[in-house]
């Protein structure tokens, strides 16, 4: 049984998604209000990372799709707080290339705590970004990081 929780945030309602005691889903939007406790403690990292307290989620994670989806979703995980890496520094990482890392990269199901806002094009060119208000929410998450300084 998929449980969900709306929580509001500085780029929009967000809407959390579990399974199985595990978050499978972060969207925009709401229409949920479980009191599932891995959903009030996402909502609780969540709250402290907007907060500008908590630069590392810890919560359980299942990513659906292939093994290639998990381990890029694996390696945007690692990109600390305020980083960024390009696709083609994952691609080579993977041994695979960077339009396939983009590709997962866009399929993440779990933004903001996957952190796919991290991830930047050759030579730190800014990219798309699959949540909702696309670029403009990516240059925000990114800001709110410190991260890309070329960002005003």
């Amino acid at each position: 049984m998929v449980e969900q929780l709306t929580v509001s945030s500085p780029v929009g309602d967000l809407i959390l998604r579990a399974e199985a005691d595990r978050i499978v889903a972060l969207d925009w939007g709401g229409a949920g209000n479980s009191d599932a406790s891995v959903l009030q403690e996402a909502a609780r990292q969540l709250d402290a990372y907007f907060a500008g307290t908590l630069t590392q989620f810890d919560l359980p994670l299942q990513v659906a799709g292939s093994d290639f989806q998990q381990a890029v979703c694996a390696a945007i995980a690692a990109i600390p707080f305020g980083e960024t890496r390009t696709y083609g520094e994952i691609a080579a990482e993977l041994g695979a290339m960077p339009q396939a890392v983009g590709r997962a990269c866009g399929g993440n199901p779990i933004p903001i705590i996957i952190p796919c806002h991290r991830v930047m094009g050759a030579n730190g060119a800014l990219t798309g970004f699959s949540g909702a208000g696309g670029v403009e929410t990516k240059v925000a998450l990114l800001r709110h990081e410190g991260a890309g300084g070329f960002l005003i």
